[in-house]
């Protein structure tokens, strides 16, 4: 995949040098406990060398992602992915990260959401995105609601969290309620 520019960040290709960002925040609570389960548990080196392996040889057609970096270095931010890709009815899932506290709230969550849809619908021709968020990240929920995200149902008391049963919410947007350059340059 190309490299994708917006205003403040590229999305671009995953490198060897993201290593030691991605180890940085894949252990740190902070960061991981608005992410899936699978950050419930420590990972390894080889875990994450792992991970960035596959995602730096493309070879899994049901996974596509993106380093989020700096638009004119192109320093590690974050990440964003396009998961579970069902090419037939051309639908998949949308996984984010900002990789370490002092770079969240500053919209490049939004920025790096506004150009992947821009691509997944205009480029990879899809026509659906979805993802998950837990009730109690807010922030992610603001953010997802303000790219064009809906509410498209709950799992109810399905995750356990620091000592409370809270909600999954299912979030969605459609290839036709996504308005073509509206995000994507911020207006």
């Amino acid at each position: 995949m190309a490299r994708i520019y917006g205003k403040n960040i590229m999305l671009r290709e995953y490198q060897r040098e993201d290593l030691r960002y991605i180890r940085n925040w894949v252990n740190d609570p902070l960061i991981t406990e608005t992410l899936s389960d699978v950050f419930l548990y420590p990972h390894s080196m080889d875990m994450t060398e792992g991970f960035l392996d596959m995602m730096m040889e493309g070879k899994n057609p049901n996974i596509k992602g993106f380093v989020i970096g700096h638009r004119q270095s192109g320093k590690y931010i974050g990440q964003i992915d396009l998961f579970k890709i069902d090419w037939k009815n051309r639908c998949a899932e949308l996984a984010i990260t900002i990789g370490s506290v002092e770079q969240q709230g500053k919209g490049i969550g939004k920025e790096a959401i506004s150009l992947l849809l821009d691509f997944a619908f205009n480029r990879m021709n899809l026509h659906r995105i979805g993802l998950e968020v837990y009730d109690f990240n807010e922030r992610g929920y603001r953010c997802y609601k303000s790219t064009g995200f809906k509410e498209e149902g709950r799992q109810r008391q399905c995750h356990f969290h620091k000592g409370h049963y809270r909600d999954k919410i299912n979030m969605g947007i459609l290839k036709d309620e996504y308005k073509e350059g509206f995000f994507v340059n911020g207006e």
